[in-house]
């Protein structure tokens, strides 16, 4: 049988990556689907070169090396006692409720407010570096022919995004990806300071539309674009407003991507400049943790694998569901995303 070619797209979200190391793992397993291009920023490229880095010796070599990855990540979590460390900042996503946590985190939150990493962090630590330079070959990374990679970072200087590909990626490129300006330095590559890609694509769509052997891209989301309801405590003010935020420049590439069809659709545009994409979403369909709990925190084993498992269920379901529809018609309906009018409310355009 011919394997159907996809696109992934995944978000970051730190620890929340679990849920991603879930979904690729049941869509490694199916047999009918060949991935020939991840798009990813933060959590979402280290998801993305472990995958290429594993791939080297097949799928089944792919799903332990994302599970030697995450579990790493909670070998490290276990390792401090006040579990506070530059990773478990970085798991956090940027949530505020870990202050919530303990005296020690409250007053480190407090240090934050008025000290940079460069002041709390001189030697630059990072121990996700660390375990990312030791799991992933990266020569066999940039040596990938079975897939391309897009790992997105966003330039301090000028705020928009820039694009590593796969022959060029080192675990500086990935670092760069992930990089929390509250947290950690700049990562400088060729002289230029990158902060995390999630500001300005999470992920990036647009280097997918290059990639010839397929229109369908499967987005991995893992930040809910909507909730119901009005946020009242400052833990759950500020996590919904990084949901927004993580969300906006995805929901921008989408709008795009919406108008060009509607435009090929009405024949607008030259024929063969343009391609329709197919967008596919494997998301829960609801939010993975309440807001402002600080779970997202949790480092544990037993956590990341819950995670795991409602990955891996929501792309059981999304597999029964859609995969007739690969290669054939989108399955999430971005007409009612943007031009249908919201209930009670006026058509978005």
């Amino acid at each position: 049988m011919k394997k159907k070619p996809i696109s992934l797209a995944l978000q970051g979200g730190g620890a929340l990556g679990a849920y991603t190391w879930g979904a690729l793992d049941r869509l490694l397993e199916d047999e009918r689907l060949e991935i020939k291009a991840v798009s990813g920023s933060s959590a979402g490229a280290m998801c993305a070169v472990v995958l290429a880095d594993g791939l080297h010796d097949g799928p089944e070599a792919a799903r332990a090396k994302l599970r030697a990855f995450w579990e790493g990540v909670a070998q490290a979590g276990r390792s401090n006692p006040y579990r506070r460390t530059p990773l478990m900042a970085f798991l956090s996503a940027f949530q505020p409720a870990w202050l919530q946590q303990n005296y020690a985190a409250l007053w480190a939150g407090m240090t934050s407010q008025v000290a940079s990493p460069y002041d709390l962090n001189p030697l630059n630590l990072n121990p996700l570096r660390e375990m990312l330079g030791e799991l992933v070959d990266f020569e066999r990374v940039r040596a990938c022919n079975q897939l391309q990679l897009f790992i997105g970072a966003t330039n301090v200087e000028t705020g928009r995004i820039r694009i590593f590909r796969t022959d060029e990626l080192t675990a500086d490129h990935v670092m760069a990806s992930a990089c929390l300006p509250q947290i950690f330095h700049a990562v400088e590559i060729d002289g230029v300071p990158y902060w995390d890609g999630g500001f300005t694509g999470n992920p990036a769509l647009f280097p997918l539309f290059d990639v010839q052997e397929t229109s369908d891209i499967v987005i991995v989301q893992i930040h809910p674009i909507e909730r119901s309801g009005t946020p009242r405590t400052a833990a759950d003010i500020s996590a919904r407003e990084t949901e927004i935020t993580f969300n906006a420049s995805l929901l921008s590439e989408l709008r795009a991507i919406d108008f060009v069809a509607r435009l090929m659709d009405q024949q607008k545009l030259p024929e063969g400049r343009y391609r329709k994409m197919l967008i596919h979403n494997l998301s829960e369909g609801t939010a993975l943790t309440p807001l402002g709990t600080g779970i997202d925190l949790n480092t544990d084993l037993n956590f990341f694998n819950q995670l795991f498992e409602t990955g891996r269920s929501a792309a059981e379901i999304w597999l029964g569901s859609h995969f007739e529809a690969i290669g054939k018609r989108s399955t999430v309906d971005l007409g009612a995303m943007f031009r249908r009018a919201p209930e009670g409310g006026e058509p978005l355009r």
